[in-house]
């Protein structure tokens, strides 16, 4: 068997490159590259089919990656009717905000998603590679990308959103089991609920086995129904009011409300619960008994699209840098507060510094 140390550097220079090729670049035999190669990959010191090098611990986002529209009406709207309006063109999905937060935040990001083959799938992977890495994510050719369109009024907030998610309906069951050895490697993954519910059980589960800490994003209210009954393994959840009222099937109207659908959603397995209520702020509870309500500052809002995404990732960041889980939530709103003050989903200009600044100004 030849040196592993020699056909370890090659591959690190070039990860696709044939056993054959490797041999005719040391003067191996074939049969010594190939011993070498197999016991590498017992060793963990390479995994997969094209010599993927174990990476650095990092974040692995699951789920949705789209081109979010937005229109905003210029007055009070008015039904049944055209109503004047400026619309813009921003990349989108949970999944991918998420990825794409953490990224300008300094963390390493790998986006698990699917895109269609075509103009828009096109247009949002040069628009996220430079911040999330792409190298899981598949593109499906003759399908559509997935697209999320946003209806605001004058002053930013939702009327209403529609979304076209059809291309999440073929995702091959297969495609975790591929992908595994990237879950393997994260020290955090994150799992919004576009994908098939089969698919969001096999990532629970395979969190739960691997012992990986897992955060899952709702989405929305019916998207949340597609969550298994058992939560065992999922360690934060973080929701807005209707997915709250979705998973707990419950009416939260008061403040208790909300604090009885988190300990709810708890009894199903989960380890820390957070509810955004939009501009009151936030609610978390957890199973060792911590709870609390965070009040959002007086800001001046340019678009709230994206906000729940950026609440995500900071307090993912928060939680990953060894932050107690009341100042996760804190960092958390502070990265919302940065989004929406952009018209952007994701703030061009968020940075770690930034958020550290406003982390201290609101807190």
């Amino acid at each position: 068997m030849c040196n592993q140390e020699t056909i370890l550097n090659i591959i690190r220079l070039d990860p696709t490159i044939s056993e054959q090729a490797i041999a005719n670049k040391t003067g191996f035999s074939l049969e010594e590259v190939n011993e070498t190669i197999v016991s590498l990959f017992q060793a963990g010191r390479i995994v997969g089919r094209s010599f993927i090098l174990p990476e650095e611990k990092k974040i692995v986002c699951i789920g949705g990656a789209n081109v979010d529209q937005k229109v905003q009406v210029l007055n009070q709207v008015t039904y049944e009717t055209s109503n004047p309006a400026v619309s813009t063109r921003s990349r989108g999905g949970v999944a991918r905000n998420v990825a794409e937060n953490l990224g300008r935040l300094g963390l390493q990001s790998s986006l698990l998603a699917y895109i269609g083959g075509d103009s828009e799938g096109e247009w949002l992977l040069e628009n996220t590679k430079q911040f999330v890495n792409l190298a899981p994510l598949k593109v499906i050719e003759g399908k559509s990308t997935g697209t999320y369109t946003a209806v605001l009024d004058p002053e930013g907030q939702m009327l209403l959103a529609l979304s076209d998610m059809r291309i999440y309906d073929d995702v091959e069951e297969d495609f975790i089991e591929k992908n595994m050895h990237y879950l393997q490697h994260a020290e955090m993954v994150l799992l919004d609920t576009n994908f098939p519910g089969g698919i969001l059980e096999q990532v629970i589960s395979s969190c739960k086995a691997y012992q990986i800490p897992l955060c899952v994003a709702p989405v929305s209210a019916p998207k949340a129904e597609k969550l298994p009954e058992s939560l065992e393994g999922v360690t934060w959840l973080i929701a807005n009011h209707k997915e709250a009222e979705a998973l707990a099937k419950l009416k939260i109207q008061t403040e208790g409300d909300f604090f009885r659908a988190a300990e709810v959603i708890l009894n199903r397995g989960v380890e820390k619960v957070v509810i955004s209520r939009g501009n009151q702020g936030i609610i978390y509870f957890t199973k060792d008994g911590e709870a609390g309500a965070i009040v959002v500052p007086d800001i001046l809002v340019t678009d709230v699209t994206g906000a729940g995404d950026s609440l995500i990732a900071g307090i993912l960041f928060g939680y990953l840098k060894g932050l107690s889980t009341e100042n996760a939530c804190k960092i958390g709103i502070s990265c919302s507060l940065i989004t929406i003050q952009s018209g952007e989903t994701v703030n061009p200009e968020l940075n770690h510094l930034k958020l550290i600044k406003a982390f201290q100004s609101c807190f």
